[in-house]
């Protein structure tokens, strides 16, 4: 993991940095291929210049948050908006975590990806990759 998102984790308050911890390693365990880095302030992970999963802090919690999570068709992810794909679930506590759940998200986010990579050029037009 990029030394960047350890540091990131470790300025965390105890319990956020718990559940930072947690989410870069099952992000590592269940995404391998993919590149990580901060990127606009928090740890992202991207395959080919895409990103598909990140986390922040944010004033609810630990928020994770999948690029293209809408088209997941998952409950329990929050989809706000109408322009974006993205979608997001927040933790204020380790134990929060479904394992079982965020593996299934993590592996949807390799096989369902709009084209963000490419969203400037193509002027905020998003376009389906897989």
């Amino acid at each position: 993991m990029n030394p960047d998102i350890t540091s990131y984790n470790q300025k965390l308050e105890s319990e956020d940095e718990k559940i930072a911890n947690l989410l870069s390693e099952e992000i590592g365990k269940y995404l391998p291929e993919t590149e990580n880095k901060i990127w606009h302030s928090h740890p992202v992970w991207f395959l080919d210049g895409n990103p598909i999963v990140g986390y922040s802090k944010q004033k609810l919690g630990i928020r994770i948050m999948f690029w293209s999570g809408k088209s997941f068709n998952e409950e329990k992810l929050n989809v706000e908006g109408e322009k974006f794909q993205d979608a997001s679930i927040f933790y204020n506590d380790v134990n929060e975590i479904d394992k079982d759940d965020l593996k299934r998200w993590l592996e949807k986010s390799r096989e369902i990806q709009w084209d963000y990579k490419n969203i400037v050029k193509r002027k905020g037009v998003l376009e389906r990759l897989k």
